[in-house]
């Protein structure tokens, strides 16, 4: 079997790190992982922040709502859209910057991280070690802007804790293949197979928490789509604009 696809299906989120730290020789194959994604019209319109300071980290670790794993990995990666070093190459060419007037750049920035951080993802664990993504770095842009020194059109689109695990974790049930690859037209009908997919994730967490809960996916899903909600980025995205002065 080809090791890329086991890497990449046999992936799982890691909550729980050992102290010892991540070489620099990984981090920097890591680093080369994201910068070898593409991007569009070569654009490069992604940086990565890269925090090992523990008192850092814990304050990152308040900030995206109090994950501890984000205080106790050895690294957390902070992946943003980057549109100064575009803003720099404009004025270089005695053009201005135009793409950040729009949402265009939000989508640009954010599916070029997304890459990004797969890439980064595929490589860790293909060293054999841990990673979870961080949602909630973008709980509270503006302090996390400020706490890093982030300059003007740089945006925290999430994070990524890199460590080695403390323990095994279980893999995830996935979608049916069926809901989520559409063959030459979307099929919107999905509820049978979402319903059956409830009654597998239930039974996987009333095993993974010994009979203490039971939600399905739909619950799972529904209940947290309106719980995480981070009013300062809708300002932001309204405002059309990286600038953070």
């Amino acid at each position: 079997m080809n090791k890329v696809y086991d890497t990449v299906t046999n992936h799982r989120s890691i909550r729980s790190y050992t102290n010892e730290p991540v070489s620099e020789e990984h981090l920097t194959m890591i680093i080369e992982a994201v910068q070898a994604a593409p991007s569009s019209i070569n654009g490069q319109q992604v940086t990565v922040i890269s925090v090992q300071d523990p008192e850092t980290k814990a304050r990152i670790a308040e900030l995206s709502g109090g994950n501890p794993w984000i205080a106790q990995a050895p690294v957390f990666l902070l992946f943003c859209a980057d549109f100064y070093r575009a803003k720099i190459a404009a004025e270089l060419n005695g053009e201005e910057l135009v793409v950040t007037d729009g949402v265009e750049s939000i989508i640009v920035g954010s599916t070029d991280a997304g890459i990004a951080m797969g890439n980064a993802i595929a490589v860790a664990e293909s060293l054999g070690l841990g990673i979870v993504p961080i949602g909630g770095a973008r709980r509270q842009p503006i302090e996390l802007i400020k706490l890093l020194g982030l300059p003007d059109y740089v945006f925290p689109v999430s994070g990524l804790v890199v460590g080695h695990p403390a323990g095994a974790s279980e893999k995830k049930h996935r979608l049916p293949q069926a809901a989520v690859w559409h063959k030459e037209k979307y099929n919107t009908e999905l509820e049978g197979m979402i319903k059956q997919y409830d009654e597998e994730v239930s039974a996987y967490m009333l095993k993974r928490t010994d009979g203490k809960e039971s939600r399905g996916w739909s619950q799972a899903v529904s209940s947290l789509y309106n719980r995480i909600y981070y009013p300062e980025v809708r300002k932001m995205l309204e405002q059309q604009k990286f600038d953070t002065k």
